[in-house]
């Protein structure tokens, strides 16, 4: 049974539209890139919403993907006598050729109004939706922010613990009893050992025996 060529048309209703582009997008982003991976070929994707809104994929730099699309153009303009199926295919060349360049402006006037520049042709609903990326993006940064200041707390607390086990290992190989030395007998002030001297010699007055009497020489008793 041969199938029959099925004829597509615009989505009339525009949820059923939006969902289907989401869809549609990224898959054809997932095809992209595994084109790129499994065939080692450059690819270069560039999709405007009907709003506007700007989605690429590259799986290298889209400006060399670009440059070397119009060395390309221009080696086979040279190569090509200009005339029949070969001139159709120039100029079909030159159209896509000056596609990409002023989607390539319109990335760059994107990246310039998510800056805060240009913005004086925008309209409220311009204005809303780039209101809406930049908050997005904050949300995300701000996330990532908390993230990393988790990380550092974790290591900070794990070089804390790391110090304290280091420090109870080289607690546990100091020896058990350690001597204490005596401290010096303080040395008594000049007034007191003047005091002390004094009252020794004193002492000493008291205990010699002297050879003093009452009465005359001779008759002194035996």
């Amino acid at each position: 049974m041969v199938r029959g060529k099925v004829e597509l048309k615009r989505i009339e209703n525009a949820t059923s539209r939006q969902v289907t582009f989401s869809k549609r997008r990224v898959g054809l982003r997932k095809k992209a890139y595994e084109l790129s991976v499994l065939c080692d070929v450059e690819v270069a994707l560039i999709i405007f919403s009907q709003k506007g809104k700007l989605f690429e994929f590259s799986s290298s730099n889209i400006r060399q993907i670009i440059q070397r699309y119009h060395e390309y153009s221009k080696e086979a303009r040279s190569n090509n006598n200009g005339g029949g199926a070969g001139g159709q295919y120039m100029e079909h060349l030159k159209h896509e050729t000056i596609l990409m360049e002023k989607n390539l402006e319109l990335l760059q006037i994107s990246q310039r109004k998510l800056l805060g520049q240009g913005l004086e042709s925008c309209s409220m609903g311009e204005l809303n939706e780039i209101d809406c990326q930049l908050e997005k993006s904050l949300q995300n940064i701000r996330t990532r922010k908390d993230q990393v200041y988790k990380e550092q707390i974790e290591s900070l607390k794990a070089k804390h613990t790391q110090l304290l086990q280091e420090n109870a290992i080289l607690f546990d190989k100091l020896p058990t009893s350690t001597p204490i030395p005596t401290p010096p007998s303080p040395r008594p002030s000049p007034a007191k050992q003047k005091e002390i001297v004094g009252g020794s010699n004193n002492t000493q007055n008291s205990m010699v025996e002297t050879d003093l009497f009452i009465g005359l020489s001779a008759t002194r008793c035996s």
